[in-house]
């Protein structure tokens, strides 16, 4: 992938979103296990968990080429503006409703417990369509904290070398 000419590659942001998208997925895939019909604390809820967060970074990545489409700007995560965020807003609503909406009431891939919060008219999880909503404005901005870090690194190690010793 060719390198940036700001020191972040698209290689490195796909490298990166994916991995921050799938630790924090996984963290929230854990955390809303039990309110789904046979999901217990087992080695299998959290192999399920570990698998479902690989998924879910597909889906960020896919976030992430839907913004990059609409404002034709690879690195647009770096510096986020509110249009931004209503592009990612609404693929991440989207998605998460059309994913939940089809695997529940079509694939019948998974059943909620009483627990499960649903969405009034369409009968699905609140949980999983918040999960698409919140957690990708905190990736892209972690992500975007770690390519400032390596901007700004690389800005200083191509500057011109002060040390007058």
């Amino acid at each position: 992938m060719e390198s940036k000419p700001n020191g972040v590659s698209t290689l490195w942001c796909f490298v990166a979103l994916f991995i921050v998208a799938v630790v924090l997925n996984y963290c929230w895939e854990i955390s809303q296990s039990l309110l789904f019909v046979g999901m217990k604390y087992n080695k299998a809820m959290w192999w399920h968990c570990f698998v479902a967060s690989l998924g879910d970074g597909i889906l960020v990545w896919i976030i992430y080429l839907t913004v990059w489409a609409a404002f034709r700007q690879s690195n647009w995560f770096v510096h986020l503006g509110g249009s931004h965020y209503g592009v990612m807003l609404a693929a991440g609503l989207v998605m998460g409703v059309a994913i939940e909406w089809v695997a529940l009431h079509i694939l019948n891939r998974w059943a909620y417990t009483e627990q499960m919060p649903l969405i009034p008219g369409l009968a699905i999880g609140l949980a999983p369509v918040l999960q698409m909503l919140i957690l990708p404005p905190v990736i892209f901005s972690i992500v975007a904290a770690w390519a400032k870090r390596r901007i700004a690194h690389a800005n200083q190690s191509s500057g011109p070398n002060l040390d007058r010793s």
